[in-house]
């Protein structure tokens, strides 16, 4: 029942955002970037908390004030459930965009929100479109928009960490970003856990010190350092 619930205000809540898209859109066309930014961000964040909050889980936020407040970041972290995305956009306290799977394109209304949050699409069976979306998130993140990346590829569903994609953090060293390594632990149990159906969880998500990439010689070394942090958090706060 608490599936069917959740999946019928999912679309509800979803259609009552797009009465703020006429204002997102306003504001863009007048060139208020940063004030556009700031107002998608406010709705999104409200949304994906509705959407954690009906699933009856609660998340735990450790190290918030590692985030930097006036600096450009690319978030990257572990991808254990379809949730880690609403978990992120409910806590991160600033206007992020997230490298996705092309497949999210195909979601009705979600998707145009998508497109305002300079979210960023990567088909991972076209190597080319792939390249020209990396480009296209680091000119996002040279904009001053903060970026959220799942260097693993796709879910583990699990708390086993899969082996992060060569040169998936690239990007952050092209742009000139810090990078903030985020651990997610326990997200995969509200969905991917109980076979599709929602069930509260405790997550908790762990956000380390930013890494200053100007100092990394090899996006190899800049790769297994955030691996090495993100796997020494599952293993330290795990319950």
């Amino acid at each position: 029942m608490r599936t069917i619930i959740w999946f019928a205000f999912f679309w509800l809540n979803t259609g009552f955002t797009l009465f703020s898209i006429p204002r997102a859109k306003a504001l863009m066309k007048k060139g208020l970037i940063k004030e556009a930014r700031l107002y998608i961000n406010s709705i999104a964040s409200r949304w994906a908390g509705r959407l954690v909050a009906l699933t009856g889980s609660s998340v735990e936020i450790i190290g918030l004030e590692n985030i930097p407040v006036d600096k450009t970041v690319l978030f990257a972290g572990n991808h254990q459930g379809n949730f880690d995305i609403p978990i992120l956009l409910a806590n991160i306290p600033k206007p992020i965009g997230f490298v996705a799977k092309t497949e999210l394109q195909k979601l009705p209304m979600v998707s145009t929100w998508m497109q305002l949050m300079n979210c960023v699409f990567i088909d991972r069976k076209d190597m080319r479109q792939s390249l020209r979306a990396i480009t296209e998130a680091i000119e996002i993140l040279k904009s001053g928009q903060s970026m959220v990346i799942f260097p693993e590829g796709t879910r583990s569903k699990g708390m086993e960490m899969q082996p992060f994609k060569p040169g998936s953090l690239k990007m952050a060293a092209r742009a000139s970003v810090p990078i903030v390594p985020v651990t997610i632990i326990g997200s995969y149990k509200i969905l991917e856990e109980g076979n599709n159906r929602i069930r509260p969880a405790k997550v908790k998500v762990i956000f380390s010190a930013p890494i200053e990439t100007a100092n990394i010689e090899k996006s190899t070394d800049l790769t297994v350092m955030v691996y090495e942090i993100i796997k020494e958090n599952l293993i330290k706060y795990r319950d």
